[in-house]
C-alpha cells in the first residue's frame, strides 16, 4: 500500500494500468487528448505489480482494480467515474486544481 500511495502522490495524474486493458487504454487517451502528462504505471510490466494490483483491490474494492487514477495524490476512481466527471465538466476543473492543466 505504501508504493502506491508515495507512486501516487508524486505526480498529479498517476495511472496504475494494466498493457491489455482497453477501459485503461480509453482512460489513458482520454487524458492525453485533454493535455495531461500523466504517470503511468502498467502493473503487468512492473516487478512489483501484483503488490500494487493486492493493494489497489483493497483501495478500489473490487478486482481487477485498473484502471485506478490518482488526481492530486487523491484515489478518484476508475473509468466510470472519470468519465461521469468528464461528461458533468468536472474532470478540466479538477485537473486545473491538482495542477495537471495550465489552461
Amino acid at each position: 500500500m505504501d508504493r502506491v500511495m508515495k507512486l501516487a502522490s508524486q505526480r498529479a495524474v498517476v495511472i496504475f494500468s494494466l498493457s491489455s486493458c482497453y477501459m485503461c487504454y480509453s482512460v489513458k487517451t482520454l487524458f492525453h487528448d485533454l493535455g495531461v502528462s500523466a504517470a503511468i504505471h502498467e502493473l503487468d510490466e512492473d516487478p512489483r505489480g501484483a503488490e500494487m494490483e493486492k493493494a489497489l483491490m483493497k483501495l478500489m474494492g473490487r478486482r481487477p482494480p485498473v484502471p485506478a487514477i490518482f488526481i492530486g495524490g487523491r484515489l478518484v476512481g476508475s473509468t466510470d467515474r472519470i468519465m461521469s466527471l468528464h461528461l458533468g465538466g468536472n474532470l478540466v476543473p479538477l485537473l486545473r486544481d491538482a495542477g495537471a492543466l495550465w489552461l
